[in-house]
């Protein structure tokens, strides 16, 4: 009688329930569940990341004035997890101004992201790959976005004017006259490359132009007038290195037993060997580093190469750190692109390895134009694999006298990020980070240096065999 009881209760119970409440508590159990949120802000782009345990679905719209991206996920109950991601916003995020979350009904979560910008948002989703498991991606890219050759030339102009603040200020001497200080010497006029070279785009404006239009606004991306300075044709011819620290944002790359993350390292030893290019001749020519990435951020791989190509850049640089299954493997090595098969198993190993990065980065497949990427990485030319040999020896080389080498020689696969048709291009695995040893001199400060040195005399003596040729690329 009891049980006979009790399941009268039950069923009562049931009967009681509406068909929308029985039907919420069966999608409860099934629900995803959010385990991690990351934001990764940038000037390129802000990143923002959900991984959850099953698939997300999530329908988003872009409201311009305030300018903000409202998603609802379905499916999905607001967990403590979600609630961190509303303190996960940094303050000098360039695009993102802050995110609120809710529970919008029973069974959806709604995400605001308020903008500092107006953006073209792109929100795609990730299968799962280690170490991660499905993932919602949102891609904030500004409307406006900077040409990186404009963003170059306004840095450097930014550093040629505080150097002439530092000058003596110039008078008329006994000589009299412009271009004279106090003791009646002549001054050189000091001649600035990168103004020279955007001068003849036609992306610097006249200085009659800048007279004209010295009360209108600044257009976005454009060069302050005060900063441009008259150009002569005299002007020496700009050397362009582009610098590519690998992996960043999503992609740690490598980690070491310590915790040494591959993206951290490189780019730290990408900063050292910027600073020793900026402050560089050869042969009386004007060096300019160019960073695929400086900051905490994933770059795809195809982007890489369209950058260094958009700077008209003379030689591709990317900078890796090692990795292998055990911690034996030691030494430095230098890739460059093979039109056939890898030059030996490891390299071949390591062109996969590395190739693989858009996957654990997370790229919004639907965007690419898949034919015209793969003519972009298919018109690598043999004068290009010839000069990335030359490069990648003199590099080699040098990296031999101060640390160990894998290998001997330059070995060749090939490796996604080294497929620019017109610019010699080399891959570095500066150590293996797998090496408890090579962790940690990766991690000395002096030990980076003496990489960075090395990598400097290599592009210098690359240069002093193969002198820079006139620039006849298109952007």
């Amino acid at each position: 009688m009891t049980q006979r009881r009790e399941l009268l209760h039950a069923g009562a119970v049931v009967l009681l329930l509406g068909r929308s409440e029985l039907a919420h508590s069966a999608i409860t159990r099934n629900a995803p569940s959010i385990v991690a949120v990351r934001v990764w802000p940038a000037q390129d782009y802000s990143r923002v990341t959900l991984e959850s345990d099953a698939p997300l679905h999530a329908k988003q719209t872009f409201i311009s004035q305030p300018p903000r991206l409202a998603v609802d996920i379905d499916n999905l109950t607001l967990n403590p997890t979600l609630r961190e991601l509303v303190a996960k916003v940094q303050a000098d995020d360039p695009n993102i101004a802050g995110i609120r979350v809710g529970q919008y009904t029973k069974s959806v979560v709604r995400l605001v992201i308020d903008l500092k910008q107006a953006i073209e948002p792109q929100v795609f989703a990730l299968k799962p790959i280690e170490p991660y498991q499905h993932r919602l991606v949102f891609d904030l890219y500004p409307k406006v976005s900077t040409d990186p050759l404009t963003a170059l030339i306004a840095e450097q102009l930014r550093q040629t004017q505080e150097a002439d603040q530092k000058l003596p200020p110039v008078v008329n001497g006994p000589t009299g006259g412009k271009g004279t200080v106090g003791t009646g010497h002549a001054v050189p006029e000091v001649i600035d490359p990168l103004a020279e070279l955007m001068a003849k785009q036609g992306k610097v404006p006249s200085p009659d132009a800048q007279s004209t239009n010295a009360t209108s606004p600044a257009q976005p991306g454009s060069i302050p007038p005060e900063l441009v300075r008259e150009s002569t044709s005299g002007t020496n011819r700009l050397i362009i290195i582009a610098l590519d620290p690998g992996h960043g944002g999503e992609d740690p790359g490598a980690i070491g037993r310590r915790g040494t993350r591959e993206k951290d390292v490189v780019l730290r030893l990408a900063r050292q060997l910027r600073d020793r290019i900026n402050a560089a001749q050869v042969n009386g020519h004007t060096l300019r580093a160019f960073l695929t990435r400086d900051g905490d951020f994933f770059v795809p791989l195809h982007v890489r190469v369209n950058k260094a190509r958009q700077v008209k850049a003379d030689l591709f640089v990317s900078i890796h750190a090692d990795a292998f299954y055990t911690p034996r493997p030691q030494g430095a090595s230098v890739f460059a692109l093979s039109h056939g098969g890898a030059s030996s198993s490891a390299a071949r190993w390591m062109a996969a390895k590395e190739n693989k990065a858009d996957l654990i980065g997370g790229v919004n497949i639907e965007t690419q134009d898949v034919q015209v990427q793969r003519a972009l990485l298919d018109m690598s030319t043999s004068a290009q694999i010839r000069d990335s040999l030359q490069l990648g020896g003199a590099m080699l080389q040098e990296i031999g006298r101060v640390g160990k080498l894998h290998k001997p020689q330059v070995e060749q696969a090939g490796f996604a990020v080294l497929k620019a048709p017109d610019i010699p291009s080399v891959l570095v695995e500066a150590a293996f980070i797998s090496n408890p040893t090579e962790e940690a001199r990766l991690n000395s400060a002096s030990y980076q240096a003496q990489l960075a040195d090395a990598l400097m005399k290599g592009i210098e003596g690359y240069f002093a065999k193969n002198p820079p040729l006139a620039r006849t690329r298109s952007l």
